[in-house]
């Protein structure tokens, strides 16, 4: 991943008062813009006009704050983003319903297909806009943390595993006072990036124990299931002996896992999340403005199960005050006062300069065409 320092906010983000109704990547809604009068002396503009995206529910929190720090700036402008799951986020983004999306997962090739034939000429624009670890999380009274080896979360999500008081949960737990209380696994209803994230981690760290192919969907018939992130939390909360994923941004209150790497087992955070996100490829073989991350799972030190959440984004649009909105809201997301908002509101992980500087020349790129 990559991103640069963003220290003009007003000029990059802002360059003329625009009036603007919604339009999405290739489509052809009507538009109106008006160049406003700016002072060339004073380096102030501001954009105004209505923006739309979906997607990914995890970068919902975040999203708030993007949201409020953009639209202060431009106070005439309307940023809106309907969390629906990182699938409808890239369906929406495909056909035209949003202007820039969210997904928890990068576009698989007949999803990039799609995109780009909405974008035209500029291409498909996808850089990670959102890194936070992914939260192992339960709910049982009296243990607020536990240590989990690998095979055995994939064991408990697989339904090998089924009661709390298992000798393979005990064993690296032996002051827990753990009950005979079944387990509930909780998983996602929708089509998620974070199932697929989730998966991808138990595939590629316990091989073994997880023989599902990862994918957006859950594979396992029978277990409970809520939509979105907000309701898997809300369902784990409500059950007692209940274990789901979810972003760790949005589990409070409930009892985590620190997750076996090697010898040691390390607890979430939003450092520990960087680190394997830093130490981590750059996916090859991608177009230039695409930028994903191979990411590695077992660097000692670092929380395994980190979720790189996507934003997506095209490189030319229709009409210029859709091109200038969303370059402008790109540009706020992977600034370094919009990536430390996140931070402070959702406890997410920060992009690197070496991320930003390499992401920031395709938004800025951005244009009517």
């Amino acid at each position: 991943m990559k991103l640069s320092r963003f220290t003009r906010a007003g000029s990059v983000v802002a360059v003329g008062a625009l009036a603007l109704s919604l339009a999405a990547c290739g489509s052809d809604p009507e538009t109106s813009a008006t160049e406003g009068t700016t002072s060339p002396d004073s380096g102030e503009s501001s954009l105004s006009g209505e923006l739309s995206g979906g997607g990914a529910s995890s970068q919902e929190a975040a999203m708030e704050a993007w949201r409020a720090g953009f639209q202060q700036a431009n106070p005439d402008s309307t940023v809106n983003y309907d969390p629906v799951g990182s699938g409808g986020g890239r369906t929406g983004f495909g056909d035209g319903t949003y202007a820039f999306a969210g997904s928890d997962a990068a576009l698989e090739d007949d999803e990039l297909a799609a995109a780009e034939a909405q974008c035209g000429a500029g291409g498909v624009i996808e850089f990670p806009g959102y890194v936070s670890p992914v939260a192992v999380a339960f709910n049982l009274p009296g243990v607020e943390e536990l240590n989990l080896k690998p095979e055995v979360i994939a064991g408990i999500f697989a339904g090998d595993i089924t009661t709390w008081d298992d000798e393979a949960i005990a064993a690296d737990n032996p002051d827990a006072a753990l009950p005979a209380t079944d387990i509930t696994v909780v998983h996602r209803s929708d089509e998620s990036g974070t199932t697929e994230n989730f998966q991808e981690y138990l595939a590629a760290a316990a091989p073994d124990a997880w023989e599902h192919e990862p994918e957006g969907v859950w594979p396992i018939k029978g277990q409970e299931s809520a939509q979105g992130t907000s309701g898997v939390v809300s369902a784990t909360q409500s059950g007692e002996g209940t274990i789901t994923y979810a972003d760790a941004s949005q589990v409070s209150g409930l009892g985590t896992v620190a997750v076996g790497v090697g010898d040691e087992f390390v607890p979430y955070s939003a450092d520990a999340a960087a680190e394997v996100v830093a130490q981590s490829p750059r996916t090859e073989g991608t177009a230039e403005g695409i930028y994903s991350i191979d990411l590695q799972r077992d660097i000692p030190g670092t929380y395994p199960i980190v979720l790189v959440s996507y934003s997506l984004a095209c490189g030319t649009y229709e009409d210029e005050a859709t091109a200038e909105l969303v370059k402008g809201f790109m540009s706020y997301l992977i600034s370094e006062e919009g990536q430390q908002a996140a931070a402070d509101a959702a406890g997410s992980a920060p992009l690197s300069a070496e991320i930003r500087d390499a992401v920031l020349p395709s938004i800025e790129a951005i244009a009517a065409g």
